[in-house]
């Protein structure tokens, strides 16, 4: 073990002095470098690989615009897009696509970011789907100084609060694996905005997941839903994408999911507490710590046995750390139209509440495939 730490500390040693150095005075380095991630393991290999790869990317992308307050072609609001940003940073954040209506970034999927199964879990991706939504505010030169507020929104007090998400997942990423996220926006109704995200395997560019969801706006301050103020739609809409990362048909918009209660319910799970660590820049329980409250309720021999191919959460209230949760699950089959075979696979559907007054937090239905038809 120690002989491989040192062997990978001499590797980035020799990749500090390739950045230095000229490549045409140091052929003889360059083959001690070669030789010496020869021997280092197929991991380290693998992610001294990915940087040069990264590297090359933000190179070629060239991330210098000209100064302009034009972002396809509309005015944006007086705010400058254009400026110089380091190769560092260009791997950080991704990259503007598609004439900057999409943004694109990549990541690697950690240890930390596995379950028991050595793949990603669902809180994996829901948190690198708002990773790259944020980076995509932050990038386009439009945020201002809240979590993903922009200018005339931190002006005048407001943020964006999710109301809705539905996430599809074909295939879960295992430990190492590179992903590639697009996301854009566009116009939910008069006062929502609607999120789509893709996510592809690096490797073959096939999408593995694809996900929506719908914002609407809400005042820091006094907590209340308000309209989008027309500054604020001024400085948005020249991001606007008109597509679809979910057929409108597979969303179930109209589909209701029913209000489960203690008699409907399968299996309670009481006493769960937000923790400090689980609240977010806009002093409120952070989205995607939900799923994890949801699925306590959910049996162990279905998360064991089961992939979660399918999720939509809509979102009633926002929780606080002082607030004490209740989470409601109720498992079914699911019955398929297409085939006559009973299929193994079930439906769920899930309540978090407040664990006083009873008052709902979020209502949730999920989809789950039967590990044994992989």
């Amino acid at each position: 073990m120690a002989s491989m730490a040192a062997t990978s500390k001499m590797g980035l040693h020799f990749l500090e002095d390739l950045r230095k150095k000229k490549l045409n005075k140091n052929v003889g380095l360059t083959r001690k470098l070669l030789k010496v991630e020869y021997y280092c393991s197929p991991m380290i290999r693998k992610e001294n690989l990915l940087r040069r790869k990264l590297s090359v990317v933000a190179n070629s992308a060239g991330y210098r615009a000209a100064p302009t307050d034009m972002i396809n072609g509309k005015k944006l609001n007086g705010i400058h897009v254009g400026k110089m940003i380091s190769s560092t940073d260009a791997c950080m954040l991704g990259k503007f696509v598609e004439e900057r209506f999409v943004y694109r970034q990549t990541f690697v999927i950690r240890s930390y970011e596995i379950g028991p199964d050595k793949t990603a879990t669902m809180e994996t991706l829901m948190n690198l789907l708002q990773e790259t939504a944020l980076n995509h505010v932050s990038s386009s030169g439009l945020a201002g100084n809240g979590f993903g507020a922009t200018r005339e929104m931190s002006l005048r007090k407001l943020i964006w609060v999710v109301t809705r998400i539905h996430i599809q997942v074909e295939k879960y990423s295992s430990w190492g694996d590179v992903v590639e996220i697009d996301t854009w926006v566009d116009a939910a109704g008069k006062n929502g905005m609607r999120r789509d995200w893709i996510i592809r395997d690096c490797n073959t560019q096939k999408i593995i997941t694809r996900a929506t969801s719908t914002w609407v706006i809400m005042n820091r301050e006094t907590r209340r839903l308000c309209k989008i103020p027309e500054q604020v739609r001024e400085e948005v809409q020249p991001f606007y994408l008109n597509r679809l990362a979910i057929a409108a048909a597979a969303q179930n918009h109209n589909e209701k999911i029913d209000k489960l209660t203690d008699e409907t319910a399968g299996r309670i799970r009481s006493g769960l507490a937000p923790r400090w660590s689980d609240m977010d820049a806009n002093l409120h329980v952070n989205n995607v710590k939900y799923i994890g409250w949801i699925l306590e309720s959910v049996p162990v021999d279905v998360l064991e046995h089961y992939n979660l191919t399918s999720m939509t959460l809509e979102y009633r209230r926002e929780c606080r750390q002082s607030d004490l949760l209740e989470s409601l699950t109720s498992m079914k089959a699911k019955v398929s139209e297409e085939s006559s075979n009973k299929s193994r696979d079930l439906l769920s559907t899930h309540l978090l509440r407040m664990d006083d007054d009873k008052a709902e937090i979020i209502r949730a239905r999920s989809e789950w495939q039967s590990k044994q038809q992989h």
